[in-house]
């Protein structure tokens, strides 16, 4: 695990303490095991760390190392076989299916490789779709506003398939900061992108990120994206690696 003291001081941001809340994000001993044709695969293996409000963390490691997985148990949208996950002081492990969906829709962000946009949607309804969910008011102008944020006024009533990856990323982007969530993961958000698409839509992410405060969890296999965050953990065969 590595830290950046010009970033945080013993991998706590001055904004987290200040703020006197809980810990954004506590795992302790968190394990996945899942059965095979020679019994049983253990994915991951007791895995304890604890991310302060504010925090960038960059989950690395091998393919297969168990990174993505963690991510989707983070989420709550995988169950452990033992451990527990506390999100902003709740354990989502002890809400039904129901009360995580809920917990998501209230408190996370999600950036997808695969962008993971509505074909049928337009960009605009695409960002509008999360802050309609949630009841919220003024949903088409703070999505319109959003959009223009990443640079996509010009495209608001464009569907996915007449945008580029990029294009399709940053509308990704938009529609995970609308809502201004305390928590963003992020799952390989540049790893379907060209260098140069990608370098854009990471200064992009982390721009964002500083505005609002949240703290990021992003899964990467890219080193310089993870040197961008305040910590980095590297997992290796569902361990973690000090």
């Amino acid at each position: 695990m590595r830290d950046h003291p010009e970033a945080f001081k013993n991998g706590v941001s001055d904004a987290g303490v200040q703020a006197g809340r809980p810990p954004a994000i506590q795992v302790s001993g968190l394990s996945k095991k899942v059965a095979d044709a020679s019994g049983e695969l253990t994915i991951l293996q007791s895995i304890d760390f604890t991310v302060q409000p504010a925090e960038t963390l960059a989950l690395v490691g091998a393919s297969g190392s168990g990174k993505s997985t963690l991510l989707g148990l983070l989420a709550g949208l995988d169950t452990p076989s033992s451990g527990t996950v506390l999100l902003d002081g709740t354990d989502i492990f002890a809400l039904d299916e129901d009360g995580r969906a809920a917990f998501r829709k209230a408190k996370l962000g999600f950036v997808f490789q695969s962008f993971q946009l509505l074909a049928h949607l337009t960009a605009l309804e695409n960002v509008m779709l999360p802050l309609e969910l949630r009841g919220d008011a003024g949903a088409r102008e703070k999505a319109t506003e959003m959009l223009g944020r990443v640079g996509l006024s010009s495209r608001l009533k464009h569907y996915p398939k007449f945008l580029s990856g990029g294009e399709q990323q940053r509308v990704a982007l938009a529609r995970a900061f609308v809502t201004e969530p305390p928590l963003l993961f992020a799952d390989e958000p540049t790893g379907s992108l060209d260098a140069a698409t990608g370098e854009s839509v990471i200064q992009l992410m982390f721009e964002l990120n500083r505005e609002r405060g949240s703290t990021l969890v992003l899964v990467t296999h890219d080193p310089g994206m993870a040197a961008r965050c305040g910590r980095t953990i590297t997992i290796a065969a569902g361990r973690l690696v000090e």
